[in-house]
C-alpha cells in the first residue's frame, strides 16, 4: 500500500520540458455536442456470482450486488452491467442460457432482481443486462422440442441444423471449430438411435446456435428485449454480436475459429462473423429502444478486425457502444498505445459513435498480471497457471495503475471489471481440481481457460473468504494474497489502488474529462512516454525504463506517490498535470 492520497495538488511550477515548451499538435478529437450519457459513460462489470454472496452458499448472488451498490457509488460509476444471471446449466458461467426471462436460482428470483434495479435507480447508477442471442443452452425448452422434432421442421429451423458430409452422414457438414476447442458440431440421434443430423455451436457443445436466418428466432428476441425493458434495465451488452448471421452455404474455414485474421486467412472473410445481414437485426433492436425513455443503450461484444470493421456495428442508427478489443490488447509500449488511441478516436469519430476503453473483463487475464508477464507472455488471452512463468507482481501493479489512471483521461466511455480497482492480479497458481471453464475440458488442459480472473472478490479481510460470504469455501478458490487487498483494508489507505480509482474518477467527471478532446503532445512523441491533453489536463505515462522529466503545471494525479518528484516521472508511472 501507498501512504500518500493520489489527489493531492503538488506544486510543481518551475518544471519544464526539455525546451521550456508544452507545444501540441491540433486536436485529434474534438468535444462532442451531444451530451449524453452514454458518450462518456465509466460502466462498471459485475460478474455475478464472483461479486458478493449474500445467502452463504459460496456463490455471489443478485442480493450481494444490491448490498454492495454503495461501493459502486464511491467509484463514481454510471452504470453495472450484470453479466448473465439467467435460469442457466452453469455449463459455461451462465452464457448457456436456459430460460432468458427468468433468474437462475443461484441468483436469486426476479423480485432480487427488481429490488436491484430499484436500488441501484435511488442511488444514480443505471442496469445494464447481458444478452446471449448467438447461442441458447441446450436445456432450452426450443432445443429440446428441435431435437424431439423431425429434420425440415419448424422446431429444427429455429438453431443450426445440417445433413453431415460423408456416404452416410457421419462427417460435419463442414470443418469449422469451436471457441473452446474440438469441432463446432455435433451430431444427434434419430429415435431409432440411429445417427441423424448435425447440430451447430460455436462454443461448447452444450450451446447450440440460433438460425438468425429465421423470423421467428428475431420475434423471440424482440420479446426478450422488451421483457427487460419493461423492468426498468438501461441497456444490453450483447454477446459475440457479430456471430448472428453465417454466411450462406456454410463455406469451410481454414482461418482462427474465433476469426480473427491470419496469415492467408483476413478476418473480414470468416464465414461464421461479421456478415453484412446482422445490421438489420441491430437496426430493429435500436428502433425498440428509441421507443423507451430513459436513453436506453446497446454496446457490441464483437470482435472484429480491423478497427475501422468494428464502427459498422456503431453507425448512428445502430448500436450506441462497441468494445475496443485493440485497446484492451494494446502492449506496455509507447508506440503501440499511442497508436491504437489515435486509430479508434479516429475510426470512431467517423460514425460518430465514442470509443470504449477497457483494460480487463471476465474473458482475459486481469492486466495487473497481464503487464507483469513482459513480451514472454505464455497464453494471450487464456489462462495462466502454476507451471508458467509467474508475472513481476510489484511490476503488474505499477504498469496497471498507470494503464488505468491514463485512460481515465481519454474522451468516451470507460469499462471496468469487478476487483481492477483493487488492484486484482489473476490467480496464477490454482490447482487443476478447481478449474470449471468449459476451455479447460475441452482441450485435455492445453488451454487453462477464464477461471483465474474470475475469482470470487476479497471484500473484509478477517471474515471468511475474505467477505465474499459466510461459506468457507467460495465457487472458486481465492489466492492468500488476496487478504491484503480487501476493500476494508484498502478503504482507509488513501494511497490504496481503491483509493486511486475513487479520486481519479470523480476528477474525470468534474472535469468532464469523458466528454472532452484530445491532442498528442510535440515533445514526447517519438519517446517512450505518450503524453497527451484533454482541456486543461495533460497526461503523461511513462512506457519506458529510464526517468523523464515533466512539463511545468501542479499535479492532479498519479499513480505513485513519488510519481512528479522533482520534476521527474519514473519508468511505469502517470501522472496528470493541470498546467499554469
Amino acid at each position: 500500500m501507498f501512504p500518500m492520497s493520489f489527489s493531492a495538488a503538488v506544486d510543481t511550477a518551475g518544471f519544464s520540458a526539455p525546451d521550456g515548451a508544452v507545444p501540441f499538435h491540433d486536436p485529434i478529437h474534438r468535444q462532442h455536442a451531444d451530451d449524453a450519457w452514454w458518450r462518456s459513460s465509466v460502466i462498471y462489470q459485475v460478474y455475478p456470482r464472483s461479486f458478493r454472496d449474500a445467502n452463504g452458499d459460496g456463490m455471489g448472488d443478485l442480493a450481494g450486488v444490491r448490498e454492495e451498490l454503495e461501493h459502486l457509488v464511491r467509484l463514481n460509476v454510471d452504470a453495472v452491467w450484470l453479466s448473465p444471471f439467467y435460469t442457466s446449466p452453469q455449463r459455461d458461467g451462465g452464457y448457456d442460457v436456459a430460460d432468458y426471462c427468468d433468474v437462475d436460482p443461484l441468483f436469486g428470483t426476479l423480485a432480487d432482481f427488481d429490488a436491484l434495479t430499484a436500488r441501484a435507480t435511488e442511488l444514480g447508477i443505471k442496469v445494464i443486462v447481458d444478452l446471449v442471442p448467438n447461442h441458447a443452452s441446450s436445456d432450452h425448452v426450443l432445443f429440446q422440442q428441435a431435437l424431439a422434432a423431425p429434420a425440415g421442421s419448424p422446431e429444427r429451423a429455429m438453431f443450426v441444423f445440417r445433413d453431415g458430409r460423408g456416404e452416410h452422414g457421419e462427417l460435419p457438414p463442414n470443418n469449422w471449430q469451436s471457441h473452446f476447442g474440438g469441432p463446432a458440431w455435433t451430431r444427434v440421434l434419430n429415435s431409432d438411435g440411429s445417427g441423424g443430423q448435425w447440430y451447430l455451436h460455436l462454443f461448447d457443445s452444450s450451446q447450440p446456435d440460433f438460425n438468425w436466418d429465421n423470423q421467428s428466432v428475431r420475434d423471440e428476441f424482440e420479446r426478450i428485449l422488451r421483457f427487460w425493458l419493461d423492468r426498468g434495465v438501461g441497456g444490453f451488452r450483447v454477446d459475440v454480436a457479430h456471430a448472428l448471421i453465417k454466411a450462406e452455404g456454410l463455406p469451410d474455414w481454414g482461418g482462427r475459429a474465433d476469426g480473427s485474421s491470419s496469415e492467408g486467412f483476413p478476418g473480414h472473410e470468416a464465414p461464421m462473423f461479421g456478415q453484412e445481414e446482422v445490421h438489420a437485426i441491430y437496426r430493429s433492436w435500436r428502433k425498440i429502444l428509441d421507443e423507451y425513455d430513459g436513453d436506453r443503450v446497446l454496446c457490441a461484444e464483437a470482435t472484429i478486425d480491423p478497427l475501422p470493421r468494428l464502427t459498422d456495428w456503431v453507425r448512428p442508427d445502430e448500436m450506441h457502444q462497441a468494445f475496443n478489443f485493440a485497446y484492451l490488447h494494446h502492449p506496455w509500449n509507447a508506440h503501440g498505445l499511442r497508436n491504437v488511441i489515435s486509430s479508434s478516436l479516429e475510426a470512431f469519430d467517423r460514425v460518430d459513435a465514442p470509443t470504449t476503453w477497457v483494460l480487463s473483463n471476465h474473458d482475459v487475464v486481469r492486466h495487473a498480471t497481464r503487464f507483469g508477464l513482459g513480451e514472454d507472455f505464455p497464453r494471450p488471452g487464456d489462462g495462466i497457471g502454476h507451471l508458467d512463468p509467474q508475472p513481476d507482481t510489484a511490476t503488474g501493479l505499477d504498469r496497471a495503475r498507470a494503464a488505468s489512471l491514463a485512460m481515465f483521461a481519454l474522451p468516451g466511455g470507460i469499462y471496468l471489471y469487478q476487483g481492477e480497482e483493487l488492484g486484482l492480479p489473476d490467480h496464477t497458481t490454482m490447482p487443476a481440481e478447481f478449474r470449471q471453464d468449459p476451455t479447460f475440458a475441452r482441450t485435455g488442459g492445453e488451454r487453462l481457460g477464464r477461471d483465474g480472473c474470475r475469482v470470487p472478490l476479497p471484500w473484509r479481510a478477517e471474515e471468511p473468504a475474505y467477505g465474499f460470504g459466510t461459506a468457507d469455501t467460495p465457487w472458486l478458490p481465492q489466492p492468500e494474497s488476496w487478504k491484503a487487498l480487501a476493500v476494508d483494508r484498502q478503504d482507509s489507505d488513501p494511497g490504496s489502488t481503491l483509493n486511486l480509482y475513487r479520486s481519479a474518477l470523480r476528477l474525470r467527471r468534474e472535469l468532464g474529462l469523458g466528454a472532452g478532446s484530445l491532442q498528442w503532445s510535440v515533445e514526447y512523441e517519438y519517446s517512450d512516454t505518450v503524453a497527451f491533453r484533454n482541456g486543461d489536463v495533460v497526461v503523461l505515462i511513462n512506457m519506458g525504463e529510464f526517468d523523464t522529466q515533466l512539463p511545468g503545471g501542479s499535479i492532479l494525479a498519479t499513480s505513485h506517490p513519488e510519481a512528479g518528484a522533482n520534476g521527474l516521472l519514473a519508468p511505469n508511472h502517470c501522472v496528470w498535470l493541470k498546467l499554469n
